[in-house]
């Protein structure tokens, strides 16, 4: 009898779960989606305006080497696909409203988180591969008549640059969108647990 007091004096101590407030669950979802969506929309118009101008100096530009053409073509490559997916993520936060059908919004932010996880560790590589070997094609023609150092010098900041962005960049904000992806679906989790 003295266990079954003490076990059911812890089990009267358990904090009871808060009841979270679903104007305040919406509000900071919505707020957390406008961030990404915002976000996204500016890629998608940064990354049609690169595309445009490696256009414009692809066709109006008049190059000796093939190779520099090739450069261009596997950067516009590399380009077009991160367009793709990324005009694919923004269609998938902006498919639902929120407030007509929860169940569906989840399960939408469920497969955008999903897809998200499964395109960031190939196509991220892919994408800097593919822009690395265009750019290195690229600079054939444009840096052959540069002194050696001015070479060294370019080839090295884009291997830097490349570095920095794929080992200390990519990884924290990746993170951070995670975390934030991952406080929204536990809220509308939880939210979907109380009504449930």
């Amino acid at each position: 009898m003295k266990d079954f007091d003490h076990l059911m004096s812890v089990w009267q101590a358990q904090p009871k779960k808060e009841h979270l407030s679903v104007d305040e669950v919406l509000k900071q979802v919505k707020k957390g989606i406008r961030s990404f969506t915002t976000r996204l929309y500016w890629g998608i118009v940064a990354m049609i305006c690169t595309v445009v101008a490696a256009f414009i100096i692809m066709f109006f530009m008049a190059f000796k080497s093939p190779a520099t053409t090739s450069g261009i073509l596997i950067i516009l490559l590399a380009m077009a696909m991160y367009l793709y997916v990324m005009l694919r993520h923004y269609h998938i936060l902006n498919k639902h409203d929120l407030t007509q059908n929860p169940t569906d919004y989840l399960n939408s932010l469920k497969q955008y988180q999903k897809d998200r996880n499964r395109t960031i560790g190939w196509l991220y590589y892919t994408y800097i591969l593919l822009i690395s070997a265009g750019l290195a094609l690229y600079f054939i023609e444009v840096l052959e008549n540069a002194p050696l150092y001015f070479k060294v010098l370019i080839y090295g900041f884009t291997i830097i640059w490349f570095m920095f962005t794929t080992f200390y960049i990519k990884p924290r904000m990746f993170k951070n969108e995670e975390e934030k992806l991952n406080l929204m679906i536990d809220r509308l989790e939880r939210l979907q647990d109380q009504f449930d």
